[in-house]
């Protein structure tokens, strides 16, 4: 019988989530050199490579991708026996930052499966625009964040890209109105600029039927049929519909979910929180 060497499935792991070597010795804190070294000889042993160099980093081989999943869920059942069994789970507080779309809908699971796995740590959770959540990572105020930027000017640690997508009423008609009326959770909303920008390039006239910082008060707008808005794809309430191309409304960019920590000293806990986001981006 062979056995697993699971610190060399860390480090391949982290490699695979952070997308190059550097990143990851930063995470695991060491050197660049012996997380190479971690790798190549998780690689001797399995016979095969594991990463192959791409023009933006690294990125995983097909045995890398059939050994990915699984070497994720053993780290978490490895990390899950040693917390039961000595007793020394992570303590402390963590103050974390998500945008209101993604609280309900990317993020449910994670934020369930960390605080039942980790018990010991104390989360706040700080909901906010991006670029409010953006401010108060650089300030120190919170600790890490997720937060939606325009593909082209990613910030941080990029986790997921979605397409943007006008959003209406099933079987509504308020796409078909000009002025087009819209819907926008706030004047610091990401997507704002991307859906007024293209509403002017596009030639089509718009007005402001409601802002505010309440995004189920916004869909509440959309649901009436008085109203369009855009949502991430991934992120529309099951009573809503994502309006296609017949409506002659025009194309929104890609954004992408980035997560953002605050500079300074190490720190465990919240290094346990990147790595379950991180995890559940990837298994996504």
């Amino acid at each position: 019988m062979r056995n697993l060497d699971v610190a060399l499935l860390r480090a391949f792991v982290t490699v695979a989530e952070t997308g190059s070597m550097t990143g990851a010795a930063e995470v695991l804190n060491l050197t660049q050199g012996a997380v190479s070294q971690q790798i190549k000889r998780l690689e001797t042993a399995f016979g095969c490579g594991l990463f192959e160099r791409a023009r933006k980093g690294l990125r995983l081989t097909q045995n890398g991708e059939q050994l990915l999943r699984k070497a994720q869920r053993m780290l978490l059942l490895n990390d899950e026996i040693w917390q039961d069994m000595t007793g020394a789970g992570h303590v402390g507080k963590l103050t974390v930052g998500i945008p209101y779309d993604l609280v309900g809908t990317f993020m449910r699971t994670p934020l369930r499966k960390f605080c039942d796995h980790y018990p010991g740590i104390e989360l706040s959770l700080r909901c906010h625009s991006s670029s409010e959540l953006r401010s108060m990572v650089n300030s120190g105020e919170i600790d890490i964040a997720l937060v939606e930027e325009p593909v082209g000017q990613i910030a941080g640690d990029c986790l997921a890209v979605a397409p943007l997508v006008w959003v209406g009423a099933k079987s509504g008609k308020a796409q078909t109105k000009r002025p087009l009326p819209v819907s926008l959770v706030s004047r610091e909303c990401a997507f704002r600029p991307a859906v007024i920008d293209a509403l002017d390039q596009a030639g089509i006239t718009w007005r402001s039927v409601f802002e505010s910082g309440n995004i189920e008060a916004t869909a509440a707008t959309v649901r009436s049929d008085l109203s369009v808005t855009a949502f991430l794809l991934g992120t529309i309430p099951d009573d809503l519909e994502a309006l296609r191309g017949d409506h002659d409304l025009p194309e929104l960019p890609t954004f992408a979910i980035c997560l953002m920590e605050k500079a300074g000293s190490h720190n465990d806990v919240r290094d346990v929180f990147a790595q379950m986001v991180r995890t559940h981006f990837h298994q996504m």
